[in-house]
């Protein structure tokens, strides 16, 4: 009997060892002429209205994967159907080798319906395909007390969009994330739920709609306070007045390929959502099984599956951010997928004083891009944990978090930008924009001078007078420039209580006002002459 039993446990252990993770492509999607022509049968009137603003082209790789192919991959001996992908036409199924290039001889109607199939084992590929990667898990003016999260955003100056007004009001961001337990209770979201800012949310590991019932790990609780929490006094996200979808895509307990479709999947539903930002505190380098796995090499921004679905993410509009890594202190040391990609703002971390933190994964010359983009406190930083205590915890996968929540603040202070302009105006208000360094990147961002940049192009671009108002952010100096049909304006300049602090008079001979008294901070200026009333607002530095 212990024979029989040992014999079957071996047959048991052969089957599941065969068992292969692949990526099946698609020939065609047959009905995504009529679904283009009516975009609104597949996209949110959100996500058609988010397009519509940057110029993004409604295209095939919108059109949901047919449904027929995929009730007939199913159907086939061996096949277990994990996940799927509109944007690269492909399924991610699970089975033997043989049954999986079996597929390849599938026909609909007489037409072959499989244009490739690429195995997560490169080994067992007839070319070089597609590896996978792991996760970072780790252990009028608003004025807010940040308490112990005051640090983590005066850094960078996301602080000043928040006296600004900017929140991140009328924005909404995905996290892609590990799980999400307590969100729907705990005191640190109380705020966010009352002022409805949780649109919904998705558990793609377990196909279930309870986000929150997942609980095995709060990474994603974690994640998501460094935006959205708030505790009175105590603590203060970087974006807490934004909108949230939470998509679960990592089972923390296993590394394994499907979980680079998953998240992918979840960025589609992002997309057809209307969401502007993703945060994704995941990275992908090795797997459970090392026949998977990466080499850092295949860092390289264009391999990795999870990857290359980022670059489509960002193609359609979303700025997705994403942790760097976790890893500069061991062996694999470099920036990880989908950091790796071209069209995501990777985050490394630093710790409270603004120096690098060791474990912040690194740039590679695999790269085609500066990476990581920027960076934020990673080290020791804030966060509140699924049981409303707030804590410190190290890593990457916060850093990340901390600075979406200011870009997405940045965003909605300069709505006809687009995520690549978004992206560029932060790298160049960073620390070391001039020498950047596979270290820190291009640096710790200053989100008031980006702002300030911001605004002056906006000013420019839609002037239609000659009124101009410089340099912002000021120093010592304002100059107010005033459209040549005036004499003079009158000039009225504000703090964020609304209390005046400067009355003046300005001309074509006398344009300046001397803002050295002022503190540091934003102010809004009243410019007023006939027929004319312009307010404008103005960081001081």
């Amino acid at each position: 009997m212990k024979k029989l039993l040992l014999f079957i446990v071996f047959i048991y252990s052969s089957i599941s060892v065969s068992q292969e993770h692949a990526w099946v492509y698609l020939a065609d999607k047959p009905n995504s002429v009529s679904a283009i022509a009516n975009p609104i049968s597949i996209l949110s009137q959100e996500a058609l209205d988010r397009k519509a603003a940057h110029n993004v082209i409604i295209d095939f790789r919108d059109v949901p994967v047919d449904e027929n192919y995929i009730t007939q991959i199913k159907a086939q001996t061996g096949i277990t159907v994990s996940a799927k992908s509109k944007w690269f036409n492909a399924l991610h199924v699970i089975g033997t080798q043989a049954d999986i290039n079996a597929l390849t001889t599938l026909t609909v109607n007489g037409v072959n319906i499989v244009s490739s199939i690429d195995f997560a084992d490169d080994s067992l590929n007839t070319r070089v395909s597609q590896n996978l990667n792991k996760h970072d898990v780790e252990a009028s003016f608003t004025s807010f007390n940040y308490g112990n999260a005051a640090n983590q955003i005066q850094m960078f100056n996301g602080d000043d969009l928040h006296l600004a007004d900017y929140t991140g009001t009328g924005m909404t961001v995905a996290v892609l994330d590990a799980g999400f337990p307590n969100v729907d209770t705990m005191n640190g979201f109380q705020r966010l739920r009352d002022n409805g800012g949780i649109e919904g949310g998705y558990d793609f590991v377990d196909r279930n709609t309870d986000v929150y019932a997942y609980q095995g790990n709060s990474h994603g609780t974690w994640v998501l306070s460094d935006m959205a929490g708030f505790i009175q006094d105590q603590f203060v996200g970087t974006a807490p007045d934004a909108k949230y979808y939470l998509f679960r895509t990592e089972n923390a307990a296993t590394e394994t390929p499907l979980e680079e479709s998953l998240w992918v999947e979840a960025a589609e539903r992002a997309d057809s959502l209307g969401v502007d930002v993703i945060n994704s505190s995941l990275g992908y380098t090795t797997f459970d099984n090392p026949n998977y796995s990466y080499t850092p090499a295949e860092m390289d921004g264009n391999t990795a599956y999870i990857s290359k679905g980022a670059n489509i993410a960002h193609e359609k509009g979303i700025l997705v951010v994403n942790s760097a890594g976790n890893s500069g202190n061991n062996t694999w040391q470099v920036v990880g997928a989908p950091a790796d990609a071209t069209g995501v703002f990777s985050i490394g971390a630093v710790n409270a004083a603004g120096t690098y933190a060791s474990f912040s994964s690194q740039g590679s010359s695999a790269q085609p891009t500066q990476k990581p983009d920027v960076v934020a406190q990673g080290q020791a930083s804030y966060v509140i944990l699924n049981n409303d205590v707030i804590s410190t915890l190290n890593g990457t996968s916060f850093s990340s978090p901390i600075m979406a929540g200011g870009i997405v603040c940045l965003w909605q202070a300069l709505p006809s930008f687009d995520n690549d302009q978004i992206m560029q105006l932060v790298r160049e208000s960073a620390s070391q924009y001039t020498t950047p360094d596979n270290f820190l990147g291009y640096g710790i961002p200053d989100l008031s001078l980006a702002l300030a940049q911001g605004l002056s192009i906006v000013e420019f671009e839609n002037e239609n007078t000659t009124l101009k108002i410089f340099p912002n952010p000021v120093i010592n100096q304002l100059t107010i420039q005033i459209p040549s049909q005036f004499e003079e304006a009158e000039v009225r300049v504000y703090d964020v209580l609304g209390k005046k602090v400067i009355q003046t008079t300005v001309s074509a001979t006398n344009k300046t006002i001397n803002t050295n008294p002022l503190a540091k901070g934003v102010y809004l200026v009243k410019i007023e002459a006939e027929d004319l009333s312009v307010i404008k607002k103005i960081i001081k530095n």
